[in-house]
């Protein structure tokens, strides 16, 4: 019963909570974390949580290396462009 558990926790783990890439005008970007944010954020794209990453993160704390890469790596996927005349605050 627990290797059946662990094998359905591990494909759940890979079907659900993935931050892809997206081309945005010819251009690919790819997720952020914690630790990549410097490098891969673009000031001009507008990202969005990737929640199930959230979770499995912090589901899996113990594991040390799945909150390393789900916090640090792929915590944030690109949705699109900045709309310029969007006002700061405006929903």
């Amino acid at each position: 019963m627990r290797k059946l558990l662990c094998t359905m926790i591990i494909l759940s783990v890979f079907s659900t909570g993935c931050a892809d890439t997206k081309e945005i005008d010819g251009k690919t970007y790819k997720p952020y974390g914690l630790i990549n944010k410097d490098s891969s954020q673009n000031p001009n794209i507008e990202y969005k949580p990737v929640w199930g990453n959230i979770v499995w993160g912090t589901c899996m704390i113990e594991t040390i290396i799945a909150p390393i890469y789900f916090f640090g790596f792929s915590m944030f996927e690109p949705i699109g462009k900045i709309d310029p005349n969007k006002e700061k605050g405006e929903i």
